[in-house]
């Protein structure tokens, strides 16, 4: 057995046996490295990660994600320690909505119900009326009236593409995720073109001409599920390639191409997602640290819409 093998399977061992000490839970993100999927006690999208953080007993959530996702754990459950591996394990798409700029812009319609995607920040979840992810968006943007006006926020590729499905006109704020926009059309029409039996899946935040050359559009958890009920026998996959590790747990006969980034890489990582590892997984479980602290007003505020969301999803 190679000493890096050893090093991982005795940091494994010991996390569980302080998940075990200190009564915690992992929380990871399909995008995580596949050792942090593997050792996590649940796995999934944004949607079903909040709802794990609303219905844990544990006294300690460890969120194996980026910092939003471990904010709003610590909203969800502000009696928890909630522990993220890697404080600089931000998100592109967060920091594309300053909460000063953001403030600013809705203040401009004031006559706006604002929707939030959950990639933002506490301060940005705080100033809104509904949080959505994209398991949900279309069905949360429909439960408003057609005669309500709406800004959506902060992702434009995911806003232009629910406004595209329901007709409606809502007023985007200019942010993306630096990875789904980094996805081309060229890029995907190449493989199309190299592997004609496969079937392209894509995540609505990208960009809308590599969202028409998809033959199914859905969150991460929403294509991981078409992947296991498809008759299909390969896939183009275009969003992060973490998600490839769960469709060969799920599907182990099927094959999965990812849609490079560039004309030399074959992948599409997010850098923030993988900043987290199972040494930082390992050591901010024993120091306990680093921690989420946010204040009771902020947890107030920021709650309200979150709540709205989980009740709309039901």
């Amino acid at each position: 057995m190679m000493a890096k093998e050893m090093n991982a399977n005795k940091l494994t061992e010991n996390i569980r046996q302080l998940k075990i000490q200190k009564n915690a839970v992992i929380l990871a993100h399909y995008y995580q490295v596949p050792e942090i999927q593997d050792i996590a006690d649940f796995v999934g999208d944004s949607l079903q990660l909040s709802q794990q953080a609303a219905a844990t007993n544990a006294e300690m959530i460890v969120f194996a994600g980026v910092h939003f996702m471990a904010e709003t754990a610590k909203i969800l459950s502000p009696d928890k320690k909630v522990l993220l591996p890697d404080l600089e394990a931000g998100c592109s798409l967060a920091s594309s909505a300053p909460p000063d700029k953001f403030s600013e812009f809705i203040e401009k319609y004031p006559d706006h119900k604002v929707i939030s995607y959950i990639n933002c920040s506490a301060e940005v979840k705080a100033l809104s009326d509904v949080i959505v992810t994209s398991s949900n968006a279309m069905k949360i943007v429909n439960s408003f009236p057609e005669s309500q006006k709406l800004i959506f926020a902060p992702d434009k590729n995911l806003g232009a593409y629910i406004n595209g499905q329901t007709g409606r006109n809502m007023v985007l704020w200019d942010g993306s995720c630096e990875v789904h926009e980094t996805i081309s059309t060229e890029r995907v029409i190449d493989l199309k073109m190299k592997n004609p039996d496969a079937l392209m899946i894509a995540h609505p935040e990208c960009k809308a001409p590599v969202l028409i050359l998809a033959d199914f559009i859905g969150s991460t958890a929403a294509m991981l599920k078409f992947t296991q009920t498809s008759t299909a026998r390969k896939f183009i996959v275009a969003t992060e390639t973490g998600i490839i590790h769960q469709m060969k747990k799920m599907s182990p006969d099927k094959g999965f191409l990812v849609v490079p980034s560039d004309e030399t890489c074959s992948c599409n990582d997010c850098f923030y997602m993988k900043l987290n590892t199972l040494e930082k997984l390992y050591l901010c479980m024993l120091q306990e640290s680093p921690e989420i602290i946010l204040t009771d007003e902020l947890i107030e505020k920021a709650k309200k819409p979150i709540i709205k969301m989980l009740e709309l999803s039901k």
